[in-house]
């Protein structure tokens, strides 16, 4: 009799296991603190609940110069793919990005889709390859 029960129940655990390991989950700090040869400091703060991560970036000049854009935007993941996320920043440019993981990291690409300030447009580029900031 407890055969018959232990082997279902096992059965569930390992399905349930597979399908929370089949989506990567995002959430996380990461940070380029030499992004643009060591100029300035690229910032991204994601938080995941299911398939949709809530996306927020900034970028910044180290010596203070320039825009200094902060962004906030939602995006969704499927499965073991990307996000795939739009944003819209503190200048009213808006536009569309990926995510994908790669191991501790991220690799980030954004294109804008609406220019209201191209001074920001230097910040938004493909590959920004971003590592987790440790928890203190």
């Amino acid at each position: 009799m407890k055969r018959r029960i232990v082997l279902p129940l096992l059965a569930i655990a390992v399905v349930t296991a597979a399908i929370a390991a089949d989506s990567a989950n995002f959430t996380g700090e990461f940070t380029d603190k030499k992004f643009l040869n060591g100029q300035a400091v690229f910032q991204m703060s994601l938080e995941q609940t299911g398939n949709t991560v809530t996306v927020w970036f900034s970028a910044g000049y180290s010596d203070g110069h320039g825009a200094a854009p902060e962004a906030n935007g939602t995006g969704k993941v499927a499965g073991k793919g990307p996000v795939e996320f739009t944003f819209q920043d503190s200048y009213k440019n808006a536009g569309t990005g990926t995510i994908a993981r790669a191991g501790e990291e991220v690799v980030v690409s954004i294109k804008t889709t609406r220019v209201a300030d191209s001074t920001c447009l230097e910040f938004y580029k493909q590959n920004i390859r971003l590592r987790r900031v440790a928890k203190k």
